[in-house]
């Protein structure tokens, strides 16, 4: 499997860091289905994420059901108890 060129890989990163939890999670999981093998061990060295989570957001891209966007905490709200 061919890894990114440094500035990609730099691009990616930044990108990642911008997206709330649930987007990374999916974009994780296209980028190492993308490379195919090794991807997901790839990805997960890249952006500093655990290849369960990589895994999962395989799973939701390739799932039937729609992706759902509704739900998702705003960044600093605490959950009431």
């Amino acid at each position: 499997m061919d890894g990114y060129s440094a500035e990609v890989e730099q691009q990616m990163g930044r990108f990642y860091r911008s997206l709330n939890e649930r987007d990374r999670r999916r974009y994780a999981g296209i980028e190492a289905a993308k490379l195919g093998h090794g991807g997901i061990e790839y990805v997960s060295r890249l952006l500093g994420c655990d290849p369960k989570t990589i895994r999962q957001g395989i799973a939701e891209i390739e799932s039937d059901e729609e992706l759902d966007n509704h739900g998702q905490r705003k960044k600093g709200v605490d959950v009431k108890r």
